[in-house]
């Protein structure tokens, strides 16, 4: 029975965090990105939680802490080795398995895009980071993180291509 509870409120978390990141990465505005990817992640950790996936709901509350300092700190090499360092100290404590792995590639991949890169560059990162974390919502059998991270991949691609289009016009958004 209590097993049956934490699927549901796994699957509810997943849900919620569906709506936050079609928001997120509609916005062409990198602030609200970032601001919406705050209330998803918190959506994620206890999602993973509920599933029993340690690594993953550890690494979604850094990628929180990595959210805020990415933003205050932009391109600091400094505090990205320091995200990276203290993910992989998370990593280790909470491993599992090797179906860990694509959690800590997406925290790799989200940490160099979201400190270094800025833009279509930063969103094709973080492209890439989301199918990493949609191996592991498949793996925890979420289905709302999962068809979170689908949606994710489209909206952020056709968001890839508005910020192209309007580059002509606005050459700082593509910078």
């Amino acid at each position: 029975m209590y097993d049956n509870y934490c699927t549901l409120a796994g699957q509810v978390f997943g849900l919620i965090s569906l709506v936050l990141c079609v928001l997120a990465f509609s916005s062409k505005q990198d602030e609200r990105l970032f601001v919406l990817l705050l209330s998803a992640n918190v959506a994620f950790a206890l999602q993973f939680a509920f599933f029993g996936s340690w690594t993953a709901a550890a690494l979604s509350l850094l990628v929180i802490a990595r959210i805020c300092l990415a933003h205050h700190y932009p391109r600091n090499i400094s505090v990205m080795a320091a995200i990276l360092v203290v993910s992989g100290l998370a990593s280790v404590l909470t491993w599992q398995s090797w179906s860990d792995l694509p959690a800590i590639i997406a925290m790799i991949l989200g940490t160099v895009g979201m400190f270094l890169l800025r833009g279509i560059p930063m969103r094709v990162c973080l492209g890439l980071a989301a199918l990493s974390w949609m191996a592991s919502h498949i793996i925890a059998g979420s289905v709302g993180g999962t068809l979170a991270e689908a949606l994710v991949l489209v909206t952020n691609a056709i968001t890839i291509y508005r910020i192209y289009i309007k580059g002509k016009r606005y050459l700082d958004v593509v910078d």
